[in-house]
């Protein structure tokens, strides 16, 4: 079995797919593919099925969209798999569980990856740092579950993919700045910055990338922009870091060379106090 939920939800058995058109019966697939191997409580399905009202069916109900779930499940499996579909979706004391490996789901090789680009880049191998973050990234097809209708447990785990992925760019793009490669990277932290238009981070970036370009003006311009939204939409002044980075840039401090710095500092935090 090979499930993918960063993107559409995808699960295959045998080459044939599983996925069921129904939404809630999706939802289930989708949350028992996040947690491979551990038991969801059924209150916890039942709650991101129906919220906090479920109906007084509900249980009933739940029972069959798992039935559903093991009809296709078998149905790709094929008569002569050994365990049957009941052994992958197994029933225990208070809930269900897909009993397969964790690594039959895309989350489980993002979160590898992360680990080891993470641990490449607090060592200082910006290259190899780069190259796993990038591996990783590479794993989305579009937004978590993006053709799920994702309950209140869903969203939550919807919202945190959706922050691990942007944090990973932020700090992949930190490997990349390292590397010297700010000329590459001003056209996609263009793009992002205009996504995140208050994002502090991924401003500091780009503006790093346009200085070490030559365009010591524009960026400038990005702190200007950038401070003018806090201000008008937040009442609040940018963050230190940023101060401190906005005058390194007037005073051309060389710390903001590509090789300047202890190589552990990310680009936003490279004048922290």
């Amino acid at each position: 079995m090979r499930i993918q939920v960063l993107g559409p939800l995808s699960a295959e058995v045998n080459g044939g797919s599983i996925v069921p058109t129904a939404g809630k019966p999706r939802q289930v697939l989708s949350l028992l593919a996040l947690y491979p191997g551990r038991v969801m409580p059924v209150p916890t399905l039942m709650e991101e099925i129906w919220g906090t009202q479920p109906p007084q069916s509900a249980l009933t109900t739940l029972q069959t969209y798992i039935l559903q779930l093991r009809r296709r499940l078998g149905t790709a499996m094929g008569p002569d798999a050994p365990g049957g579909a009941k052994e992958v979706l197994a029933t225990r004391h208070g809930g269900y569980l897909l009993q397969i490996p964790e690594d039959s789901v895309d989350v489980h090789d993002w979160e590898r990856l992360i680990r080891e680009g993470q641990g490449a880049y607090e060592a200082g191998d910006s290259q190899l740092a780069a190259d796993r973050l990038r591996t990783a990234l590479d794993l989305w097809r579009g937004p978590a579950l993006v053709d799920v209708r994702v309950g209140p447990i869903l969203d939550i785990e919807v919202m945190r993919l959706e922050e691990s992925r942007l944090v990973t760019v932020e700090r992949r793009i930190d490997a990349d700045l390292r590397l010297g490669r700010h000329t590459e990277l001003i056209a996609e932290l263009t793009d992002l910055t205009a996504r995140h238009p208050q994002h502090e981070g991924l401003h500091s970036q780009v503006m790093v990338a346009l200085y070490r370009s030559g365009r010591q003006a524009t960026a400038l311009d990005v702190y200007r922009r950038l401070r003018g939204r806090l201000i008008e939409d937040l009442g609040v002044e940018p963050s230190p870091q940023l101060q401190r980075l906005h005058q390194a840039m007037l005073a051309v401090d060389p710390a903001l060379e590509v090789l300047a710095g202890p190589r552990r500092t990310s680009t936003f935090d490279l004048f922290a106090a």
